[in-house]
């Protein structure tokens, strides 16, 4: 899945729009709740370095909070790394260059699942 696709999934499945939140990365978005405002979606393109991809060149990634139990496991899998710029025991970076794509909307499941508060 590519970023186009995932921003998609996000909106048909969701029913959430990306943000853009920062004037100095205009294609970074974020995907957030309307009822708590929190973030359970962040896609950027990054330098792929920054993943430690011995290649040169960007790559869109998505950020996605996870259940801190799995995620080293799921840094096992082709396409997952330890978050870029979060907090690496709670999220993962996933690549959307198809790699990861049978994990992705699991993975995206679960981001939204944990950081949706539920009201009583």
């Amino acid at each position: 899945m590519n970023r186009q696709e995932l921003e998609k999934y996000i909106l048909d499945t969701y029913g959430v729009s990306p943000e853009y939140p920062w004037i100095k990365y205009p294609s970074f978005s974020v995907f957030r709740h309307e009822s708590n405002q929190k973030w359970f979606a962040v896609i950027m393109t990054i330098d792929k370095s920054k993943l430690g991809i011995k290649e040169d060149g960007q790559i869109d990634v998505v950020n996605l909070k996870c259940d801190a139990n799995i995620v080293p496991s799921m840094w096992e899998k082709v396409g997952i790394f330890p978050a870029y710029h979060m907090n690496k025991e709670h999220w993962l970076t996933v690549a959307l260059d198809g790699t990861a794509t049978n994990n992705l909307k699991f993975l995206l499941a679960v981001s939204y699942d944990l950081t949706y508060k539920k009201y009583i």
